[in-house]
């Protein structure tokens, strides 16, 4: 699925660095949009990359890209980091 609008990719279909998400035009050959992408590892990748990809939402030439299947686990990540951090604030809140 796209990761900018959530609308449902054809996984049949081979992603170039130049394929863009029929519904809102975002390219989908981007970290953003890729399995390994994990914000807080190393360049934000859990591959071993040689360099950094600066603009993680557009399109790029990582030969180690591989579709996104669900983003259920980033936003369950998100929100555990969020209740952890509001937890954290709530210690020193009198």
């Amino acid at each position: 699925m796209c990761w900018k609008c959530g609308k449902q990719i054809d996984l049949s279909v081979k992603i170039y660095r130049s394929t863009v998400c029929p519904t809102c035009g975002q390219d989908l050959h981007s970290c953003k949009n890729c399995k390994f992408y994990v914000p807080g590892a190393h360049y934000d990748c859990h591959e071993t990359i040689e360099e950094a990809v600066t603009d993680k939402e557009h399109g790029n030439f990582c030969d180690f890209f591989s579709p996104k299947i669900s983003f259920e686990i980033t936003s369950r990540v998100a929100t555990q980091a969020q209740e952890a951090k509001d937890k954290f604030n709530k210690l020193f809140s009198l």
